[in-house]
């Protein structure tokens, strides 16, 4: 019976590592060799680029598969990302450095327990890398989100997940700024069985894309939004 149970286990074989990529020449190529000195070049790698530097090019010499789009932002290039995967588990990360690969052991782990979704949880550890501002929007974020969907959730917004594939790929993903928050309200307003684990954040590499006012009001929408959607479903 151990038996069987060991050779159900998932491993960095089974897991995709997808993001959206854009201008990102300065930190894509780190990340990249961060997941796979982590999966010991294992796990398959997606980059949905809109770039007009390098980016594309260094993603391909690190063996990712890029799928070329037209730049249309952050949420059509990661829909684009989780769908496109094709291994059992899907990991989206962002691509300027700020988020920890070591942590994709911990999050298969947690797979392999028996959640559907494992969330990484930037602001329990404080997130000092992190611009004020920032810190402080996304504290809001997750306090607007817990109100309306009746359960507390610490972090809406971050950009490292996992998520079992059939989950992304059952769900109809609707969101472009918003998109992070909306990859954990629908599931757990869904009943998946949802964890949130605490995460590292680092200093970004390279410029952010997102203006902090208009990028934040279009997120609080989206929560307001897709927390109504679900209720009414």
């Amino acid at each position: 019976m151990q038996q069987e149970t060991e050779s159900a286990q998932l491993t960095f074989e089974d897991l995709s590592v997808v993001m959206g990529t854009y201008n990102e020449e300065e930190s894509i190529g780190v990340v990249l060799e961060d997941i796979e000195r982590v999966t010991d070049g294992d796990a398959e790698i997606i980059c949905v680029d809109g770039s007009s530097d390098r980016t594309p090019e260094i993603a391909r010499e690190h063996g990712a598969t890029v799928i070329e789009q037209k730049p249309q932002g952050y949420g059509v290039a990661v829909r684009e990302a989780v769908l496109s995967a094709n291994r059992p588990v899907v990991v989206t990360t962002d691509c300027d450095d700020t988020y920890p690969m070591e942590a994709l052991g911990d999050f298969l782990s947690l797979i392999n327990e028996g959640y559907d979704v494992v969330s990484g949880d930037r602001l329990y550890h404080g997130a000092e890398k992190m611009p004020a501002f920032n810190r402080f929007g996304n504290a809001a974020f997750a306090l607007l989100a817990s109100g309306l969907m009746g359960e507390r959730v610490h972090d809406t917004t971050t950009g490292m997940r996992a998520y079992r594939r059939e989950v992304v790929q059952q769900i109809k993903w609707t969101e472009n700024t918003g998109l992070s928050a909306e990859l954990l309200i629908r599931p757990l307003m869904r009943g998946y069985n949802v964890r949130e684990r605490p995460i590292t954040y680092r200093e970004r590499r390279g410029e952010t894309k997102l203006d902090p006012i208009e990028g934040g009001l279009a997120i609080a929408k989206s929560i307001v939004k897709v927390c109504l959607q679900e209720r009414l479903r």
